[in-house]
């Protein structure tokens, strides 16, 4: 029998695989439906946002050397993080030209539809005031690009 801090881990990695599952296959469905160039994915390390004053960036990603995004322009972002239940979190998900509001911990958005697809993502967050630190982990993109 687990103790429960494993049993939360492991539902935890369990309810990720699960929800990458679903991801990739909307993705392949969406992509398909809007005749997408390409896409590619990325998983981000963990972070913790401690402050509700500032925000705190996860690592920014590019898309892999073997995508041909030099003169594509971004589509849809599909996005995931998880944190702990009750957490208040701020969240924003950024290119160099604008950050974008995260609805919740999974979603997809287009509101950075149109920039260029070659520059840098990254992940913001920043706790609601009174918030105790709070470890988002679980962070993941799949990006569609024309």
């Amino acid at each position: 029998m687990l103790s429960w801090p494993l049993r939360l881990i492991y539902t935890a990695v369990l309810s990720v695989l699960i929800a990458l599952s679903v991801l990739i296959a909307l993705t392949v469905l969406i992509g398909n439906a809007q005749a997408a160039t390409g896409s590619w994915s990325s998983q981000l390390p963990g972070l913790m946002v401690a402050m509700s004053d500032r925000a705190s960036a996860s690592q920014t990603v590019t898309a892999p050397k073997g995508a041909n995004v030099q003169a594509g322009q971004l589509e849809r972002i599909h996005w995931q993080f998880q944190h702990p239940p009750g957490a208040q979190l701020n969240a924003w998900l950024c290119h160099p030209e604008q950050c974008v509001a995260l609805t919740g911990m999974r979603g997809s958005t287009t509101a950075l539809a149109g920039r260029t697809a070659n520059a840098p993502l990254h992940f913001r967050f920043s706790l609601s005031p009174g918030q105790r630190p709070v470890r988002v982990q679980g962070l993941q993109m799949i990006v569609n690009y024309q």
